[in-house]
């Protein structure tokens, strides 16, 4: 499971990459589109560390940065939209794929704060 959402968020960052070089060059486009950039590859960065983790703790820590990083992808695909006439059916498809991602995130995360606690 580890090494298919390591390719699947490593995808989502490519394929987000890939959606801004699509946008026209102007100020609101190029600092949703850098930001964009930026938070969709750090959440694979962040799950491949989390992968390495030394403990359970920090496998929970570095899992809620990708949970914020995944979030923060979706808001700026979201205003993405707002502010595109292009795109929107992959700016929706990138936002379903961010939205899946998070939410087995959130899973993961509930799943090992259930375990801590049993421990």
């Amino acid at each position: 499971m580890k090494q298919i959402l390591k390719n699947r968020t490593k995808k989502y960052a490519a394929n987000c990459c890939n959606l801004c070089t699509k946008f026209p060059v102007s100020r609101e486009h190029n600092a949703f589109s850098n930001q964009l950039i930026k938070c969709s590859s750090s959440v694979g960065a962040n799950y491949r560390a989390a992968c390495r983790a030394k403990s359970d703790a920090d496998f929970t820590n570095k899992l809620k940065i990708v949970e914020e990083e995944a979030d923060e992808s979706m808001y700026f695909l979201e205003l993405l939209l707002e502010v595109s006439d292009k795109e929107h059916n992959e700016m929706k498809r990138l936002h379903a794929e961010g939205n899946e991602l998070l939410s087995i995130v959130v899973a993961s995360i509930e799943t090992m704060r259930n375990r801590t606690r049993k421990s």
